[in-house]
């Protein structure tokens, strides 16, 4: 049976390390995903009109370049704009779900597509929201879909690098008057994820 894991990340680097051991440990690209806030053109990509992803092959190279070594997955890495959360990196299947892409042509728009595809492939809907909001703060989303007996392996490898504690941070967002992810939202600006970036530091023991 397979499952789908999630890790949202605050750090770049964290994601991009943790792809990295994904990909060491034997865990095949085609099942690995990343949507990563690209507010402020943090990386740039051979984007096409539209939502359709371009070659990436820039982008791989940056994103790759954080942590060395091969680009691996980072090679296939496109933008999309999504509704609430902006300008994103992407990468792999659930990039593609979210993209309506069918065929390699993408066909209407990543509104809601994202929330959408999570649910699709057994994210619960409140996860989905706090995770769509995750990256529209500045975060980086990683899914892994795998069989039953690579569980145990995946979820050591998302924990090694300061993954987001779920529970802990959805709270924190409620505190302020969170409740769900709206794609009406205007994206955040670099100022208000760097905002968030030092308030979460300073709350830290």
């Amino acid at each position: 049976m397979t499952r789908t894991l999630t890790g949202l990340y605050d750090s770049h680097t964290d994601a991009a390390s943790t792809i990295r051991d994904l990909e060491a440990a034997g865990i095949s690209q085609e099942n690995i995903s990343m949507v990563a806030n690209n507010i402020g053109g943090r990386y740039r990509c051979d984007v096409k009109e539209g939502n359709e992803a371009g070659t990436g092959a820039e982008a791989g190279a940056t994103f790759g370049g954080i942590v060395g070594g091969s680009i691996g997955l980072f090679a296939g890495l496109g933008m999309l704009a999504i509704p609430g959360v902006g300008p994103v990196v992407t990468v792999g299947w659930l990039a593609a779900a979210a993209a309506g892409v069918v065929g390699g042509a993408a066909v209407g728009g990543a509104g809601g597509g994202l929330i959408g595809a999570m649910i699709g492939n057994g994210i619960l809907e409140e996860d989905a929201h706090f995770y769509a909001e995750g990256v529209r703060r500045g975060g980086t989303l990683i899914t892994v879909r795998v069989e039953d007996s690579l569980a145990l392996k995946v979820e050591a490898i998302l924990h090694e690098y300061h993954r987001v504690d779920p529970i802990d941070r959805r709270n924190s967002y409620r505190e302020a008057g969170w409740s769900r992810f709206d794609e009406t939202a205007l994206p955040y600006t670099d100022e208000e994820i760097a905002r968030d970036m030092r308030l979460r530091s300073s709350t830290m023991p």
